[in-house]
């Protein structure tokens, strides 16, 4: 029985793990950004796309606030879902 539910919580963490995925928002398309973050459509992935190719690349994650329809608290809920590396 112990084996059962070590299994179970096993397969819980890779199923969480797997069901969001970090972003980069400053090189992904609006198509990627909507998909991966919670609360964002294709409407406001769009406009952080817009932002960035007139603004430039995000430094923070408080930039996205910036962007019309992102608000603290939509960046506060995909926080760990975010990157904002420029290498990529």
């Amino acid at each position: 029985m112990k084996n059962i539910i070590a299994l179970l919580i096993v397969l819980l963490c890779l199923l969480t793990s797997l069901s969001a995925f970090a972003v980069n928002v400053n090189t992904a398309s609006a198509e990627e950004i909507s998909e991966e973050l919670k609360g964002i459509g294709i409407a406001k992935a769009g406009a952080i796309v817009r932002y960035r190719e007139e603004k430039g690349p995000f430094k923070s994650l408080q930039d996205l606030i910036n962007v019309k329809g992102i608000g603290a608290a939509t960046v506060d809920k995909n926080r760990e879902n975010i990157q904002l590396d420029l290498d990529e």
